[in-house]
């Protein structure tokens, strides 16, 4: 079995799920459908000079910025939509190539997008606004050179708890606790959640002995009985309604959801939080490549970048784009995620296909 059929059966037993997650908002897709059009997009993908279509995560970029370069450019955008990487992975491969211009893939995605000779090498020359962006996010590992990615924003992966209902938790060992039991969303991310029941134990979930991943299943099982919902699109509705009291969720749903409940606070775990960049890549044999490009340039300009952060403030590396931003967001650590925390946080990784399966099992048995 690929690396590709591993995630495509991954992905079909989650389908239903995240259908229904996605149902009232309309974005539900058939089969394979890993994405869904949204508001910005015309009626497909075609051959028009002048368009750009793009696929990229649920609730991550601004209608608004879309709008603002489909106006300053005259190219028109198709938006389509996805939920984890594996879907993403799993949409490119089935679809023709050429039918998506843009990517969104996280750094360890990346890495796997570029081993299958899925990505176009970037022309750097056109990316004049690429010194925006902070050193310590280029040239990383899984690109070194950044000739096939460039950063759009990071992912910290922490602790929400309501703190009118309970004492602020200190580990993602303390989310063991008896008084979490059915109260925990979490992030319906395998690679995700198997890592923090492995930190748990010193471990990180990019192992690939039996052992250590023996372990990971033992605590993923302790886990099970606290874990109420698992939701990757808006697991902050669970919090600001109450129907949990705390999550293991991305800082940035913990700051959107303390707009809406201020009792809403972050903690980040004495293990460490998992971490990921969000990049821009695009796909082999992409039919609009400068359009891309443009695109590409475009999102790196401060002032852009500086209303991706307002609207959804995930981990921002466009420093002059922080320079921007008002002193609340500077000051505030779960919009602003401290330094530190990022540097010791925990990557996924790319991991053969044999283990994927097993780790895949683990998280067939959690939510089952």
């Amino acid at each position: 079995m690929s690396d590709f059929d591993v995630m495509e059966a991954f992905h079909r037993q989650q389908i239903s799920r995240r259908q229904f997650l996605r149902g009232a908002l309309g974005l539900a897709a058939a089969g394979l459908a890993a994405g869904a059009v949204g508001g910005l997009t015309g009626c497909g993908k075609s051959d028009n000079p002048n368009e750009l279509n793009i696929f990229i995560w649920t609730e991550y970029v601004p209608d608004s910025v879309l709008e603002d370069f489909e106006k300053e450019t005259g190219i028109h955008i198709n938006q389509y939509l996805y939920s984890s990487n594996e879907d993403m992975l799993a949409k490119v491969r089935t679809e023709n190539e050429g039918t998506y211009d843009i990517l969104q893939p996280t750094d360890y995605m990346v890495k796997s997008l570029i081993a299958q000779e899925l990505l176009e090498p970037l022309d750097l020359s056109v990316l004049t606004n690429m010194g925006n962006i902070g050193s310590q996010y280029m040239d990383q590992d899984f690109d070194p050179g950044n000739k096939y990615s460039i950063p759009f924003m990071g992912s910290c992966t922490a602790i929400a708890y309501n703190e009118d209902e309970v004492d602020k938790p200190e580990s993602f060992t303390d989310m063991l606790d008896e008084k979490f039991r059915s109260n925990i969303v979490t992030l319906n991310d395998f690679r995700e959640v198997l890592a923090v029941a492995g930190m748990t134990v010193g471990l990180t979930g990019n192992e690939e002995d039996d052992e250590s991943i023996a372990k990971i299943a033992e605590q993923a099982a302790k886990f099970k009985p606290n874990f109420k919902l698992y939701d990757s699109d808006s697991p902050r509705n669970a919090l600001v309604s109450g129907d949990c009291i705390a999550g293991i969720i991305w800082t940035a749903e913990i700051a959107l959801a303390q707009r809406d409940n201020p009792a809403i606070q972050v903690a980040f775990p004495s293990e460490g939080c998992g971490i990921g960049t969000d990049n821009w890549c695009i796909p082999k044999g992409a039919k609009h490549y400068d359009n891309a490009l443009a695109f590409i340039n475009y999102m790196l300009r401060p002032e852009v970048a500086k209303v991706v952060s307002e609207d959804y403030p995930y981990v921002q590396p466009n420093t002059e784009a922080i320079k921007l931003l008002d002193e609340d967001f500077q000051n505030n650590p779960v919009e602003n995620v401290p330094s530190d925390v990022f540097k010791h946080g925990r990557r996924t990784e790319a991991l053969p296909p044999k283990v994927l399966r097993k780790y895949d099992k683990i998280w067939t048995n959690l939510k089952g």
